[in-house]
């Protein structure tokens, strides 16, 4: 039996996740953090105000469906106190990356930072990573609802990253020597530059264009309203998080 605790268990994917958990025969849900909802009851639970409070919680897996403000100082505070970790929260940097990493490897605990937990995107992260070894050139488009803070996406992050152990996008005219505004080439994120779009209508996406002479190529993700997909791929890493050591990112990797 694997014990869960599981913060932001009131949000969009943390409601159906704890259900989902609780319905495992081999998943407990055993802590479970919202501030707003502190003191609440949640099945046999009482719903914690903060993280330190449902730490003290003996458990095996730390989930973190919270908030790009606040998953770094979670996830830190989770590994310190010998859990291990899934993050499905968007706004890990590269160097947040990097020094969780070294937490968790100091204290033998795996870590699995996946920018979205669908199997379709983890499919396009796959299917780009060997697309880019025979196409020189790609941009990323990253979509999202209208009230998304975090810009760019999780997923767009990660993929930017995977494509960085590559190779770098060849680029005709460099960013600094574009005429007008170069803002509207987008963000550099390990090479890659991204455009993010934040438009009412949109739940999540992610897109990325390869050209070269004469032909191009796309790939495209869209996320619907539902969080089904983020459940399952979830519960996976949940029952595979404790065979690794360090952070492993990228849900591919679990396939």
């Amino acid at each position: 039996m694997i014990r869960v605790c599981l913060a932001g268990v009131t949000g969009w994917v943390g409601q159906p996740l704890a259900a989902a958990i609780e319905a495992a025969e081999d998943l407990e849900l055993v802590a479970a953090v919202a501030r707003r909802a502190r003191g609440e009851p949640l099945g046999r639970l009482t719903i914690s105000g903060s993280v330190e409070e449902a730490l003290a919680v003996p458990s095996d897996v730390f989930v973190d469906y919270t908030s790009a403000a606040a998953v770094k100082d979670n996830v830190l505070a989770a590994v310190r106190a010998g859990r291990h970790v899934v993050v499905g929260s968007s706004g890990l940097t590269d160097e947040d990356i990097r020094e969780i990493d070294g937490a968790a490897r100091s204290a033998r605990l795996g870590v699995l930072a996946v920018g979205n937990f669908a199997i379709t995107a983890a499919l396009l992260q796959r299917f780009a990573i060997e697309a880019a070894r025979h196409l020189p050139s790609w941009e990323i488009i990253d979509s999202a609802y209208a009230g998304k803070m975090d810009a760019p996406s999780g997923t767009a992050r990660e993929l930017a990253w995977r494509l960085s152990e590559v190779r770098p996008p060849e680029v005709e005219v460099p960013v600094e020597k574009t005429v007008g505004d170069a803002a509207a080439r987008g963000a550099a994120v390990n090479q890659s530059r991204i455009h993010s779009v934040r438009l009412p209508g949109y739940t999540i996406g992610l897109e990325i264009r390869f050209g070269q002479q004469d032909e191009r190529l796309t790939l495209a993700y869209d996320g619907g309203p539902g969080a089904t997909p983020y459940v399952a791929g979830t519960l996976l890493a949940i029952r595979r998080v404790r065979e690794f050591t360090g952070v492993i990112r990228g849900m591919d990797r679990l396939l």
